[in-house]
C-alpha cells in the first residue's frame, strides 16, 4: 500500500511515452515482478480450493472463482481510485470521454474478458490445456505487431516466443496422469482468453502512450468491475453471506493477483513493445510451479526444470534489438 501510494505521488499525469525515456531493463523487471505476483496469487487460490492451510491460518471455506474474479477486480479498483483521490484529488480521473470509454473497454474484453474464457475453460476441460492455450498469446500479439507494420518477424523474436510456448508446455505439463480432457468447448474458450490477453497488452501500450499509467489501470479497473456487476449483481453478493475471514482472503488476493501486479504490469509495458512485454510475462508459470515446489511441497519433475529454462531462454532471446530503430520506436506507440 505505502509503495504504490509513494508511486502516485512520484508519477506526473503528463508522463507518457511519447516525453519518457525508455528503460527495456526497467521494463523486463516490472513485468517479472507482475509475473512474481500472479504466481504468488495462483498458490494462494490453489491452497484455497484445496484446503491448504494459509499463512498459518485454518482453512478457509472455498470460494466460487466468479466472487474470486469479481472480488479482487472490484476491490483493486475502490482501493486504487481511493489512493488517486487522496494523494493526487479529483484531477486524477481527468480524461476525454472517448479514451476514458476506451479504457473501460480493454477493462471489458481484455481483462474481464480474459479472466472469463479462461475460468470457462478451465471449468469444461483440463487447467493444463487452459493455460497452455492461454499462452499461446505471444504469437497473436507478434502475428498482429507484424502484420500492422509494428514490428519485424526477426530469428529472435519468433525463436524467443516458440522457446516461450515450449517452456510453457513442459512446465505445466500434459500427460495421461495430468487429467488431459480436449473439449473443444474449453479449447475454444481457452483461444478467446489468449485473444483477450493479447488485446489488452497491445492496446494497453497504445493507450499508455498517451495517458498516465494511474489513469489506464483505473479506467481499466472500473470497466471491469462493471462487467462483473452485470455478471454477478451486488444482491447476489450479499445473498451468499461471505465471512469475514473469505473477505480478508478476498482483499490480500485482490492485492497480490491485480492491483499490484498489474500495476507492474503496465509500468513494464510503457518500456517494451507488446512482444517483449508477453514473452516476459510468460515467468508466470514458472514461479507458479517453483513457489508450489517450495511452499506446497509439489513434486519438480526434470521436465519442468527443462521448461523453465526455456521460458528463461526466451525473455533473454527476446531482448536482442531490431536491427531498425525506427521500427522498434514505432512499436512502443501502437495504432
Amino acid at each position: 500500500m505505502v509503495l504504490i501510494r509513494s508511486g502516485l505521488k512520484r508519477c506526473s499525469l503528463n508522463n507518457t511515452t511519447a516525453n519518457r525515456p525508455l528503460h527495456p531493463w526497467r521494463g523486463y523487471f516490472y513485468i517479472a515482478a507482475a509475473a512474481l505476483c500472479w504466481g504468488i496469487s495462483a498458490n494462494l487460490g490453489k491452497a484455497m480450493f484445496s484446503g491448504h492451510s494459509i499463512l498459518g491460518l485454518p482453512p478457509l471455506q472455498s470460494l466460487d472463482v466468479k466472487i474470486l474474479s469479481q472480488g479482487r477486480v472490484t476491490i483493486s479498483f475502490l482501493v486504487l481510485a481511493f489512493l488517486l483521490l487522496l494523494t493526487r484529488g479529483a484531477k486524477s480521473f481527468a480524461m476525454n470521454r472517448s479514451d476514458a470509454l476506451r479504457c473501460m473497454a480493454l477493462g471489458m474484453l481484455g481483462v474481464a474478458g480474459a479472466n472469463f474464457f479462461y475460468y470457462y475453460a478451465i471449468s469444461v476441460t483440463s487447467v493444463s490445456i487452459a493455460i497452455i492455450v492461454q499462452y499461446t498469446a505471444p504469437v497473436w500479439v507478434l502475428l498482429y505487431m507484424v502484420f500492422r507494420g509494428h514490428e519485424r518477424a526477426t530469428l529472435p523474436r519468433i525463436v524467443g516466443v516458440g522457446a516461450a510456448i515450449a517452456g510453457i508446455v513442459l512446465v505445466i505439463g500434459i500427460s495421461r496422469e495430468s487429467g488431459l480432457q480436449l473439449a473443444w468447448k474449453g479449447v475454444g474458450a481457452s483461444l478467446l482468453a489468449a485473444f483477450s490477453f493479447s488485446f489488452y497488452t497491445v492496446y494497453g501500450g497504445r493507450l499508455l502512450s498517451r495517458h498516465d499509467h494511474w489513469q489506464v489501470i483505473v479506467y481499466t479497473l472500473l470497466g471491469t468491475s462493471l462487467f462483473w456487476i452485470v455478471v454477478n449483481p451486488p444482491w447476489k453478493i450479499v445473498a451468499a453471506h461471505y465471512s469475514r475471514e473469505q473477505w480478508v482472503f478476498l482483499s490480500i488476493f485482490a492485492f497480490t493477483s491485480m492491483l499490484v501486479p498489474f500495476s507492474f504490469y503496465y509500468a513494464g509495458l510503457r518500456h517494451l513493445d507488446p512482444t517483449r512485454t508477453i514473452v516476459t510475462s510468460c515467468l508466470e508459470p514458472v514461479f507458479t510451479i517453483l513457489i508450489a515446489a517450495t511452499f506446497l511441497a509439489e513434486h519438480l519433475r526434470w521436465l519442468q526444470i527443462l521448461g523453465i529454462v526455456l521460458v528463461l531462454a526466451a525473455t533473454v532471446v527476446v531482448q536482442a534489438p531490431q536491427g531498425n530503430s525506427a521500427v522498434a520506436k514505432k512499436s512502443t506507440v501502437v495504432g
